[in-house]
């Protein structure tokens, strides 16, 4: 995973963004912390084990259906996320990859 600090992206309050594998972070919010590292090694490990077109496609189609169930609050729809809440669920946990199973998002629908 490589880590790419930028002026202007991810726009807004995003700290980082990770598309395929390549973390985007925006200068302005600091040094990527060690947890924010792995909360994105674990969106990587859920890319490759379903493919970037339908990691994607699963995460934007799962953000529409949070958005409507949380009565549009973009923050909430985003946290609920099953492979956001995954990542949020681990991220301080630096073994959780070794023993991570795959598909182990799904729990979390």
């Amino acid at each position: 995973m490589r880590i790419i600090y930028t002026r202007h992206f991810p726009p807004g309050n995003f700290h980082g963004i990770n598309l395929f594998g390549t973390v985007f972070v925006q200068r302005r919010w600091g040094e990527f912390l060690l947890h924010e590292v792995n909360h994105e090694m674990i969106h990587t490990y859920q890319q490759w084990e379903l493919t970037y077109p339908i990691f994607y496609t699963l995460y934007v189609l799962e953000f529409l259906v949070r958005l409507i169930q949380c009565r549009w609050n973009v923050d909430r729809a985003y946290r609920s996320i099953s492979f956001e809440r995954e990542a949020f669920a681990h991220e301080r946990d630096f073994q959780y990859l070794r023993h991570r199973h795959p598909f182990a998002w799904v729990k979390y629908l």
